[in-house]
């Protein structure tokens, strides 16, 4: 009969050392407190009053006993400190050659996206002896993403990302659990983490799988129109995507901003926060207009164009090219003139200095206007 195990199951490579931690914590309680009780019973016993009339001598103190008391305690602290800092910084530092998985909470459920295009509901699939990071944002309130089998916790947070990544080291089917109270069915809110071997997590990949997320957010940059701003010759209104994610990105005004999920999520959102040095604040707001699981894809797509990366997934997906004025000019008919890209909108100057985006009144063949996206992502007729 198998007792009952004081730790769930060590699945991944950071349970072991949580656990020895998390062991000697409460043996160095355990200590303190057996210490404390034995003295407590000792000067009880040993100092007690023997007759009605006693009076007890004035003791002065000692300094050596002061700082035994202070020295060896602040020690013992320290090395926990450390050693849980040590842990903690490891585990903020997923590994270069991590799968980047993209996780999207809302009540009740997770959504999972890989970026091979596979799309679950409440489940993932990673393989054994791979780092795998977790991009999580939350569409509605805070949820919290706990394995306990892999000693991992991390809050998903509305309106921002949140990072974390484990490597598990045992096949098998591990539970997924929101431990953060987030609503009614809050308790309903599970899932599994399916460890898989190599083989089989090649052989899952290769069935099932749609657009890869960097594929449609390319797409996603054609349907809203930013490539008629973010392209690459002269024509250019806005900062280039390419080489963009993870460098520092100079801003008007002073200081930098380290081009990362958050940055481009805002820079999607609310554009005029950090305006690039260089460069006119001429981009609208795609608040309301786009949902949590296309910015994940646009994302996607910029990461794909920047520098390449162990373990970064699709490099260079489809589409890029075709934004390209030769790319335009070789699908034109034999002997037709160069055609010239419409602008997504144009800029009309204002009374008092500057200028304002306006949408064309011709829009660009296949590019959908700003005015014509609804509130949840899509076009109007």
């Amino acid at each position: 009969m198998n007792g009952l195990p004081l730790f769930p199951v060590e699945a991944s490579t950071v349970a072991h050392r949580t656990d020895i931690l998390t062991l000697f914590l409460v043996l160095l309680a355990g200590a303190f407190f057996a210490l404390v009780m034995a003295a407590m019973l000792f000067f009880v016993v040993r100092y007690r009053r023997r007759s009605p009339d006693e009076i007890p001598p004035q003791i002065a103190g000692s300094t050596k006993l002061e700082l035994t008391w202070t020295i060896i305690p602040t020690f013992l602290a320290l090395v926990a400190f450390f050693w849980a800092a040590k842990i903690y910084a490891d585990e903020t530092q997923p590994p270069p050659n991590a799968i980047d998985v993209s996780v999207v909470a809302r009540q009740w459920m997770w959504k999972v996206q890989h970026t091979e295009g596979q799309e679950e509901i409440d489940e993932m699939h990673v393989p054994v002896g791979r780092p795998v990071k977790l991009t999580m944002t939350s569409q509605d309130v805070i949820h919290s993403f706990y394995v306990p089998d892999f000693r991992i916790k991390q809050d998903v947070l509305p309106g921002r990302y949140t990072t974390t990544w484990f490597e598990a080291t045992s096949p098998g089917s591990y539970r997924l659990e929101c431990s953060e109270y987030c609503g009614t069915n809050h308790s309903h809110m599970l899932g599994r983490i399916i460890v898989m071997t190599p083989a089989d997590y090649a052989n899952w990949l290769s069935t099932g799988a749609t657009q890869s997320p960097a594929s449609q957010g390319a797409r996603l940059l054609q349907q809203f129109g930013c490539v008629s701003c973010h392209r690459d010759d002269s024509l250019r209104r806005a900062p280039p995507l390419e080489n963009l994610y993870s460098q520092p990105v100079r801003l008007a005004g002073g200081g930098t901003a380290i081009a990362d999920e958050n940055y481009i999520r805002e820079s999607i959102l609310n554009p005029a926060a950090k305006v690039v040095e260089g460069w006119e604040p001429i981009m609208p707001t795609f608040e309301g207009k786009i949902n949590e699981q296309q910015i994940l894809d646009l994302i996607a797509y910029i990461k794909s164009i920047g520098p390449e990366q162990p373990g970064r997934g699709l490099q260079n997906p489809i589409l890029p090219a075709v934004f390209t004025p030769a790319a335009i000019a070789s699908s034109a008919p034999s002997g037709s003139p160069e055609p010239t890209p419409t602008p997504f909108f144009t800029l009309e100057p204002l009374p008092g200095g500057g200028s304002t985006p306006v949408a064309p009144s011709t829009p660009t063949p296949g590019v959908t206007p700003a005015a014509a996206l609804t509130p949840g992502g899509g076009v109007t007729p």
